[in-house]
């Protein structure tokens, strides 16, 4: 789910009020249960990116928004007028570091209400001006609210704390935070180092980030990278590059059969086959995004076989051949990379993580017995949550007897969104907070 950063500033050649609209739109979509990236794709593409801009940061403070709003407008407003006003009102929040005077955002906003449902502009008007009138007590009175003032599900909160209860405020305060944009240089055509000093000469500064990765220091559109199109680079961010240096550091020789278990978008698999020659099986239930995966590797100049199919059901894909390795990045919450999906925070429920952490123990239970023996499961998620990370992998060694931790490279276990987010076996070569993520690698006795 990895994704360039959006730029933090809206374009200027749309009035600030049909992006506001368009926001609002995706805000509503998101309240109403569908995924960001599917509202913002039915945004017209003129506007979209200034419509990304303002939808991330009224997503990321979605939980003060409405709080004031329940403050402002105790009976909640028709969803589209409610969804303008929650996006206007998070810009106005004294904390978000809008780039908009006051003025112009209500003045804006009010627009935005007349294009939209214009019997509601003067109650907009009103709310607005409201909270700017009375700023001080409302925001007072909405941080006593942990959803509020943390800006995620009050059951997420609570999960946090029962996990990580050094860590869980600092944690959340990273979620809302803007990731940086980093890179994979292709290993097969040069180095991170090289890479920093290519961007230079392109007038853009970055640093070296991990043994591949490159962070740059202002996200930009693709298009715009030195050799992207050429397949020299790649947006992923470092804690996902931890993947394929773990299983091929297992000592894969040149050949080897690997699966990647749920491989879309295809950003593991081009890693595994960037670092080494092996014979890799591409898999994914998913044929649409499957078709990225064939994308991705045709861009970087790699092959690999794929196939549409549920791993956790081999006998429909599987020809009874053992693999040496298995990756397993399996369907998780993507706790850990609301950073760059600030939508998923408020599109969870706190069922899910029983659902998902079922269907995570499945697939470990169906892949194990493809695995050789001496070969290596490399089991990750990109959760910050232990009941999808190393309860996961405790319960499976408890049920498992032929199934161990691999001490040769010993597995980073969970890794989180802050600066420290190393491990004693695999420290950051620098100190900026990568993805969250939890990866255990495992051996067949």
């Amino acid at each position: 789910m990895n994704a360039p950063k959006p730029s933090n500033s809206p374009p200027a050649s749309l009035p600030l009020a049909t992006l506001l609209n368009h926001a609002a739109d995706a805000v509503q979509a998101v309240r109403a249960g569908r995924s960001l990236n599917a509202a913002l794709a039915a945004c017209p593409a003129a506007a979209r990116p200034g419509a990304q801009a303002l939808s991330f940061h009224a997503l990321r403070w979605l939980g003060a928004a409405q709080a004031l709003r329940s403050q402002l407008a105790p009976k909640a407003p028709a969803p589209a007028v409610d969804a303008l006003l929650l996006t206007a009102l998070a810009l106005l929040w004294p904390a978000a570091e809008s780039r908009y005077t006051e003025h112009t955002l209500v003045d804006q906003a009010v627009d935005a209400a007349r294009q939209r449902a214009r019997q509601s502009a003067a109650f907009v008007n009103a709310v607005l001006r409201r909270f700017l009138r009375e700023r001080d007590a409302l925001v007072e009175a909405a941080l006593r609210d942990p959803v509020a003032r943390y800006n995620h599900p009050r059951w997420w909160i609570d999960r946090l704390k029962g996990d990580w209860p050094e860590q869980w405020q600092a944690i959340l305060e990273a979620n809302n935070a803007h990731p940086p944009m980093t890179l994979r240089v292709n290993a097969r055509r040069s180095t991170a180092l090289a890479y920093v000093a290519q961007l230079a000469e392109a007038g853009m500064l970055a640093q070296v980030a991990g043994p591949q990765a490159v962070t740059l220091a202002e996200p930009c559109p693709v298009t715009q990278l030195p050799g992207f199109a050429a397949g020299d680079v790649s947006v992923q961010d470092a804690a996902a590059q931890r993947a394929a240096p773990l299983l091929i550091g297992a000592g894969l020789p040149p050949g080897a059969r690997v699966l990647d278990a749920c491989a879309a978008p295809g950003g593991k698999t081009a890693h595994l086959l960037e670092l080494a020659e092996l014979d890799v099986l591409a898999l994914d239930s998913d044929a649409l995004r499957l078709q990225r995966v064939h994308e991705t590797l045709a861009r970087l100049g790699l092959q690999a076989r794929s196939v549409a199919a549920d791993a956790g059901d081999p006998k429909a894909w599987w020809d009874g051949r053992p693999f040496d390795a298995i990756l397993l990045d399996a369907p998780c919450s993507a706790a850990g990379i609301v950073r760059r999906h600030p939508d998923v925070r408020w599109l969870r429920r706190a069922t899910d993580i029983d659902t998902l952490a079922q269907t995570q123990s499945r697939l470990l239970a169906a892949l194990w017995p493809l695995l050789r023996p001496g070969g290596r499961l490399l089991y990750c998620t990109c959760s910050v949550f232990k009941a999808e990370g190393q309860d996961r992998i405790d319960a499976f060694l408890q049920r498992q007897a032929d199934a161990k931790l691999a001490a040769n490279p010993p597995s980073p276990g969970h890794l989180l969104p802050l600066p420290d987010n190393g491990s004693e076996h695999s420290p950051l070569l620098q100190q900026a907070p990568g993805d969250g993520f939890y990866y255990a690698l495992l051996e067949k006795t």
